[in-house]
């Protein structure tokens, strides 16, 4: 009995201590010290790629996800996006694309970590910054300041996004994968512009943040006064000359930029991958442990998400992986062969600190020395048009321009940043003879009177846009009748006179009496602009609407709420025999968005009221303000030949799939420099720009998971004209080679 006793209490006690022992793995706080993040208890060099959940489909996730771990990653990134969460003060969404658990536990699986950028301002060229627009209308708010109508609902965010991760058991210190959080973004402009406000708003918020007890760090991003313990860190195209605002806290970079974001009438910008390995291999020779590359997969911004204004739809950013979930070549491989060579120099770049040597010109060398034993230097050649020869340990090296030899024992080189192995992708867009056939059309009619329908607003003088929209709509239409008296003379005894208008953007088409009489549009750093052209008025009731249109909320500045869009006036007909007659407080009405938009769905019972007609492709062409559908059947192929909508044949407008929006569409031509690239030297977007002459966005992504195997339901809305019958859905095939 006694041996019973003994053997009960010997398993007992074994019992406690595993119960111990596994509480600790599974409740262990993520730390920090000055090297690095420490997670359960080991310092670690980490690299991260941002992948957003909404700019891809939850079928692409766990291939994405994949893609990235393959590629030497240990971390995702990912904002949270407060617009597409609460979509109106305390109704959520977390469906579908904007499943952020499903996206997080997915990361789980893959046996990676996760960086949660709650914000809730996350910039990242999204419609408002990703604030919901309700958010404008809330009385007395100031965004991003020490303003109490904005912080409570920061908060209130926050709070429910926080405890959603929790309730999940996501965070590292409850076994789950997220192991670093992030609040506010990028604030430092704002900060010392607000001031004292600013300063008091950012402590207020790293305060609310670290009282969320979430056992992991929170980072505050390109912001030198985040307050203990919170970390800041470093976004840009280089962080070597980075250092924490405190020595006790590592040294991070939450955005490496792979690339760079296109809008409409831009290049496409390329970032070389010899100058991005360049630049990692630099922040960690000196002593940086966590890089996040932004983007690693940038996605499309699907729908009207896009903000800017004017940025595509696309967001590919030249990222290791395509907007399409292809990899990209060299890019994806170079730096899988960066993350190797650096994971094997970890214990001796985190057990030492570096003894930097020059040896000579434009030549230096980093020598990590631990008390371990363990080795490893970083050679580096400056010079941007010279390989040059450094003598090492009494050894030879001969460094290409512009790049760093790794050494992980001191010896011998595993890689060179410019010495790229892997040839360049070779990317084709080919014909899927998809047939697209049932075409039906109809006008957008946004000439006829309308003041006595219910949902137009009729009142003096011209009005803000978002405030009438509330971004329900890109569209909304000015109207306004001129009274032209028979006996009132015109100037030189001419009709045709000149109709000026001044709008605060983004876009505009004019139409006087029914016809069209030209359009305007601003651009991304210029959004305000002015119509000017000559307009034909007649004797008695003439009628101007004005088509104004928003291509994307702004999504940075101070206090970017205030901005104002729409057409604010003056608006003016010159030529009349009193010179000039100023229409800007006459009586205007005011319609919102467009009667098509109500059509984009796949079934016909929610088509009514639509008077489509048949329409033959010959007659497909170059109709302003028009309304096309037409039924096709899904190509053959898998996820590895993804699709694209065609839409060179067309202008402006937008485009549905199955009742789904896969973007706006806008064939401007690029302007740009787009001379020869050279990886050497400091990276610029006005170096390496392609796509010059041609449209800055050809190809808009059709998710192949959004597709039905028959009878798919296509919906373009065109401004301005162009030739539907040449719209095709095309296939990406990309190809690569190691090079002998």
């Amino acid at each position: 009995m006694a041996a019973n006793t003994s053997s009960n209490s010997f398993w007992l006690l074994l019992m406690m201590i595993l119960s111990i022992v596994s509480l600790q793995l599974t409740e262990c706080k993520v730390t920090y010290d000055k090297k690095a993040l420490i997670i359960n208890g080991h310092r670690r060099i980490l690299f991260s790629g941002s992948i957003h959940y909404p700019r891809s489909t939850p079928e692409m996730w766990e291939s994405l996800i994949k893609k990235a771990k393959d590629g030497g990653l240990e971390v995702i990134d990912t904002y949270v996006f407060w617009n597409l969460h609460e979509t109106s003060p305390g109704n959520y969404n977390f469906e579908g694309r904007y499943d952020l658990v499903k996206f997080i536990k997915l990361i789980k699986k893959a046996g990676l970590y996760v960086h949660l950028r709650i914000g809730p301002y996350i910039c990242g060229e999204w419609n408002f910054g990703g604030f919901p627009v309700w958010l404008k209308f809330v009385p007395g708010i100031s965004f991003r300041t020490d303003n109490e109508p904005f912080k409570l609902a920061m908060q209130n965010f926050t709070e429910k996004i926080v405890n959603m991760m929790k309730d999940e058991k996501l965070y590292e210190s409850q076994g789950g994968p997220i192991i670093l959080s992030q609040i506010e973004n990028e604030y430092e402009p704002e900060r010392k512009r607000f001031g004292t406000a600013g300063q008091a708003y950012m402590e207020w918020a790293a305060k609310i943040a670290v009282g969320l007890d979430t056992g992991v760090p929170w980072v505050m991003c390109k912001d030198e006064g985040a307050p203990d313990p919170v970390i800041n860190t470093c976004n840009g195209f280089y962080c070597d000359n980075f250092s924490p605002n405190k020595p006790y806290k590592p040294t991070l970079w939450t955005e490496a930029w792979t690339g760079w974001f296109t809008e409409f009438g831009g290049p496409i910008y390329n970032r070389p991958v010899e100058d991005l390995a360049f630049a990692v291999a630099r922040f960690i020779r000196k002593g940086g442990s966590l890089v996040n590359y932004y983007m690693f997969h940038g996605g499309t911004n699907f729908g009207r998400t896009a903000g800017g204004p004017f940025i595509t739809t696309s967001y590919d950013y030249d990222a290791p992986i395509d907007e399409y979930g292809l990899i990209r070549e060299p890019k994806y491989s170079h730096l899988k062969e960066l993350h190797k060579a650096v994971k094997l120099c970890e214990k001796a770049l985190l057990g030492a600190d570096p003894n930097v040597t020059s040896l000579g010109n434009y030549r230096q060398a980093h020598v990590f020395s631990s008390k371990s034993g363990h080795c490893a230097a970083f050679l580096s050649n400056y010079n941007r048009n010279s390989t040059l020869r450094m003598t090492f340990n009494r050894k030879h090296y001969d460094l290409p321009p512009w790049s760093i030899s790794i050494l992980p024992d001191c010896k011998n080189v595993v890689f060179n940043t410019a010495n790229v192995k892997t040839q360049t992708s070779r990317v084709q867009m080919l014909p899927t003879n998809v047939d697209f056939h049932s075409w039906e059309t109809f006008n957008e009619d946004i000439f006829s009177s309308e003041d006595d329908d219910d949902s137009t607003i009729t009142v003096s003088g011209l009005l803000e846009q978002l405030n009438i929209t509330r971004d329900t709509s890109d569209y909304l239409r000015y109207s306004t009748s001129v009274d032209i008296s028979s006996s009132e003379s015109f100037l030189n005894g001419s009709q045709h006179l000149t109709l000026t208008v001044q709008s605060r953007g983004h876009a505009m088409h004019v139409f006087v009496n029914g016809h069209f009489s030209g359009s305007a549009s601003g651009t991304r750093r210029e959004r305000a602009f002015a119509f000017t052209g000559n307009v034909q008025l007649r004797a008695g009731i003439n009628r101007i609407s004005l088509l104004s249109i928003t291509a994307g909320l702004t999504n940075l500045g101070a206090h970017f709420e205030s901005y104002k869009t729409g057409v604010l006036g003056p608006v003016v007909l010159h030529g009349l025999d009193e010179g000039k007659r100023d229409l800007s407080w006459k009586k205007w009405s005011y319609k919102i968005g467009l009667k098509g938009e109500t059509i984009n769905s796949d079934s016909r019972n929610h088509i009514p009221a639509v008077d489509w007609r048949p329409l033959s492709l010959a007659k497909l062409k170059h109709q302003l303000l028009t309304w096309y559908k037409a039924k096709f059947d899904a190509p053959r192929g898998g996820d590895h030949e993804p699709l694209a909508m065609d839409m060179g044949s067309m202008t402006k407008g937008q485009v549905w799939i199955n009742g789904q929006s896969i973007g706006r569409y806008w064939t401007a031509t690029a302007n740009g420099n787009c001379s020869e690239c050279s990886y050497s030297g400091t990276y610029r977007t006005t170096r390496c720009q392609s796509g010059c002459d041609q449209p800055t966005q050809q190809w808009y992504h059709v998710p192949r998971s959004w597709l039905k195997p028959k009878h798919n339901l296509l919906i373009v809305f065109e401004e301005i004209g162009g030739d539907a019958s040449k719209i095709s859905l095309v296939k990406r095939l990309v190809k690569s080679d190691y090079k002998s």
